[in-house]
């Protein structure tokens, strides 16, 4: 059985910084894809940012862009999401997510992952 969990969240002032990480055990974890998401209470989850199993390719929110790095390491099984400039509005709860065999279409679409971190909550204010 695949588990994730997430470790890194915490409060940050606006413009700070915060690395999350997430470790995946119960599969080879290089075959996987791997991705961020966050969510608010009562909202859909949003993409934040993914990377490919194969070759590393990555994908962002538009809104992250620039900001946010995604980034694996295959020997620890686990994948990094460095957030850099946080702003208010990045506030909320980050799960990382993993699936095998996903195509490029649905790298942004939380249904089509099949495993789940527990979340971690990010809390960007002054």
């Amino acid at each position: 059985q695949v588990l994730l969990a997430e470790s890194g969240g915490g409060w940050v002032q606006p413009g700070g910084s915060l690395t999350l990480s997430c470790v995946h055990s119960g599969g080879t974890f290089r075959r996987y894809s791997v991705a961020w998401f966050r969510q608010v209470a009562g909202k859909e989850r949003e993409f934040v940012a993914a990377m490919r199993a194969n070759g590393g390719y990555t994908y962002y929110l538009d809104s992250v862009r620039g900001r946010f790095t995604i980034c694996r390491d295959n020997a620890k099984s686990t994948v990094y999401l460095q957030m850099n400039s946080l702003k208010p509005e990045d506030s909320d709860v980050y799960y990382c997510a993993a699936d095998q065999g996903l195509r490029l279409s649905d790298v942004g679409r939380h249904r089509e992952y099949d495993y789940w971190g527990q979340g971690t909550q990010v809390t960007v204010s002054s």
